[in-house]
């Protein structure tokens, strides 16, 4: 089903029409832009923040409106930790209010929630809230709300190393017998498809350690603008491109 999209900074009518049958399963966002955008309205780093958290619940919506299947979040990464302490404490006390304030929301719209990452190295408070979250959303079958949460993707590859190499001495499996496919079992994201559209904010055009394994075929779509003025509109321009670009998985 197509249906016009409607361009609201021009007055000439549809600009494109929009494939409601050509949507990418499985969307992966790096939300970069937050101190940016609180530094330019004269607000501590944290207001920003807090306005990106809200802005995570306005595109979940959006997701579910254009029934993506898979939204995964970069929420804080492993070289997060080198950020001032109270930046820190408040990054890791943002998934305990988030699910607290959105979480009715989420059910209601039959969003489930999992977690990749280094989760036993979080604080105690942002391992209950998400195990919380996790039992409370098992059962939802729409959209899955993947948060990357301590996460950095060549530590995720190396932990697989070192698991599969335990598992070869422990001859569950020979070294020839490693292919792609089983490595990719060793990998947090096990039973989840690879990101068909990347999505990162604020004008930044690099992968930051985010799934450098899972994004090789991924399309890329940057923007300027900043994760708290992200919005539908944006959100739908970077679907059009995704509609209009051939993807060949190194084929012709």
């Amino acid at each position: 089903m197509k249906i016009p999209f409607f361009n609201q900074k021009k007055e000439e009518g549809p600009q494109e029409e929009f494939d409601l049958t050509n949507v990418p399963n499985h969307i992966a966002i790096i939300m970069d832009g937050n101190g940016r955008w609180a530094k330019k309205k004269g607000l501590p780093r944290i207001a920003g923040h807090k306005a990106g958290m809200d802005v995570v619940k306005d595109t979940v919506e959006v997701a579910v409106k254009y029934n993506i299947q898979t939204l995964t979040l970069f929420a804080f990464s492993t070289e997060n930790w080198k950020r001032p302490k109270q930046e820190v404490e408040y990054l890791l006390k943002l998934p305990k209010e988030f699910l607290h304030t959105y979480l009715p929301g989420l059910m209601k719209n039959n969003v489930r929630i999992e977690i990749i990452g280094d989760i036993e190295s979080l604080p105690v408070h942002t391992k209950e809230a998400i195990q919380y979250a996790k039992e409370k959303t098992k059962d939802n079958d729409g959209l899955l709300l993947n948060f990357a949460l301590n996460y950095g993707s060549r530590h995720e590859i190396l932990e697989a190393i070192k698991l599969i190499m335990e598992d070869i001495d422990n001859q569950k499996f020979t070294l020839e017998q490693l292919d792609e496919k089983l490595l990719s079992k060793y990998l947090y994201t096990n039973g989840l498809s690879d990101p068909d559209l990347l999505i990162r904010t604020s004008g930044e055009q690099r992968l930051s350690n985010f799934l450098l394994w899972q994004l090789a075929y991924t399309e890329f779509w940057f923007t300027d603008v900043l994760w708290p003025d992200f919005n539908e509109e944006i959100f739908v321009e970077a679907l059009l491109e995704y509609q209009n670009r051939s993807r060949r998985f190194g084929g012709i």
